[in-house]
C-alpha cells in the first residue's frame, strides 16, 4: 500500500481493539492496525493525558507494520477517566504506565517492538526502554523530552519571558502562588478541588498558557489545548499537573544518566530547532548519551513539527520496516 503526496499512508481502521485490565480498577484501551503478521510497533502518546489519535496510524506502512496504540491510564477511552473527580490518581504514575506497557506487550504476544512517540511520549517510552531494553527493537522520537524538573520549570516559568502577559495570567490563576513559588503544584491542587467551577477555571487557565507557548507555531489559528472537548481537557490538565508536580516520579536526570542502557537499540531523534516548549538542548544531550542514536534537527520547526519533521519521522519508520537493526542514515527521509 503506497503513501500519498505528503508521505502519509491511507487511513486504516483497527483490526482488533480491547480493554486490558491492568489492576487498581483500571482498564486500558488498546487497538491494533495494519498487518497482524507485520513488524510490531507501539505508539506512546503525549500529554501526559492526551490519549491516542487516529492520524498517527498513517505514519506506519500497513503492509509492513502491526502498529499498536493505547490510551494511558485516565484518558481517552481508558477507564476510569480523570475528568471524573472520583477517579483515584494514586495509581497513575510513570511506574504504573511502564507496567501497563509491559503487560500489553505480553497480552499481545509481542517479543520486541519498535517504540514511537514524542513530547511526554518520549519520556515514557525512554523510561520503558531503559527498564526493558531487551523488549525494544528500535525507537523513533519526534520532540524529545525527559521531564526533568528543570524542563518543567522552563515550560511553566522560563518560557514566560517570551509571553510575559500570558504568564502573568497563568500565575494569577494559581490561587495566590508567589512568583517564585511552585505554580505547577498549585494547579495540581486546584484540579483536585471539590468545586467543579474551580477545577474548570484551573483547566481553562492551564490550557490558555499551553496555547500561548505554541502560538508562534499556530499563529493563533488553532488552540491545541483549549480546543479539546471538555472532558478531554479536564483529564489532560489534571493528569499533566499530577505528573509534573511530582517530576514524573523520576530522579532528576535519570533518563539521560541511564541512556547507556539503550546501547544496541537503533534510534532516530527528530527535533525542531525552534521548539519553545521543549528546547533542543535535551535532544542534544540524549543523542550524546545514547550510543547508536541519530539526532535530526529540523530548522524552522517547533514543538508541533512541520512537514519536514513528518518526512523525517516517516523516513525513519519506513527504513526500520524495510531493514531494521541499524539506524537509518541521514537523507533517507522522503
Amino acid at each position: 500500500m503506497g503513501a500519498d503526496a505528503e508521505g502519509l499512508y491511507p487511513p486504516v481502521e483497527p483490526y482488533e481493539t480491547g480493554l486490558l485490565d491492568v489492576g487498581d480498577g483500571n482498564l486500558v484501551y488498546w487497538e491494533a492496525c495494519g498487518n497482524p503478521e507485520g513488524k510490531p510497533a507501539l505508539v506512546v502518546h503525549g500529554g501526559p493525558g492526551s490519549g491516542c489519535g487516529t492520524g498517527v496510524r498513517r505514519y506506519f506502512d500497513p503492509d509492513r507494520y502491526r502498529v499498536v496504540l493505547f490510551d494511558q491510564r485516565g484518558c481517552g477511552r481508558s477507564t476510569p477517566h480523570a475528568s471524573d473527580p472520583a477517579t483515584d490518581m494514586r495509581h497513575n504514575t510513570t511506574a504504573h504506565l511502564i507496567a501497563d506497557m509491559e503487560r500489553l506487550r505480553t497480552h499481545l504476544g509481542v517479543d520486541r517492538w519498535l517504540l514511537y512517540g514524542g513530547s511526554w511520549g518520549s519520556t515514557l517510552l525512554l523510561a520503558y526502554a531503559e527498564t526493558y531494553p531487551e523488549r525494544v527493537s528500535e525507537i523513533v522520537v519526534s520532540g524529545v523530552t525527559t521531564t526533568r524538573r528543570s524542563e518543567i520549570d522552563w515550560l511553566y516559568r522560563g518560557a514566560g519571558r517570551f509571553f510575559p502577559e500570558q504568564w502573568e495570567s497563568f500565575l494569577a490563576g494559581a490561587a495566590g502562588t508567589p512568583r517564585d513559588g511552585d505554580v505547577v503544584a498549585a494547579y495540581a491542587r486546584l484540579t483536585e478541588h471539590p468545586d467543579a467551577a474551580v477545577r474548570e477555571k484551573a483547566t481553562a487557565d492551564w490550557c490558555a498558557w499551553e496555547d500561548a507557548v505554541l502560538s508562534g507555531e499556530t499563529e493563533g489559528a488553532t488552540a491545541p489545548y483549549t480546543g479539546r472537548a471538555a472532558a478531554a481537557r479536564l483529564a489532560l490538565v489534571r493528569i499533566c499537573a499530577h505528573y509534573f508536580s511530582h517530576g514524573a516520579w523520576l530522579e532528576e536526570g535519570a533518563l539521560l544518566r541511564d541512556a547507556g542502557r539503550l546501547a544496541g537499540i537503533p534510534g532516530v531523534l527528530v527535533h525542531g530547532r525552534l521548539d519553545l516548549a521543549g528546547p533542543l538542548g535535551t535532544a542534544w544531550e540524549l543523542a550524546r548519551a545514547w550510543p547508536g542514536s541519530r539526532l535530526v534537527v529540523v530548522d524552522g520547526a517547533g514543538h508541533l513539527g512541520t512537514a519536514a519533521t513528518r518526512r523525517h519521522v516517516l523516513g525513519a519508520l519506513d527504513a526500520f520496516a524495510r531493514h531494521g537493526g541499524t539506524t537509518p542514515a541521514p537523507g533517507r527521509a522522503r
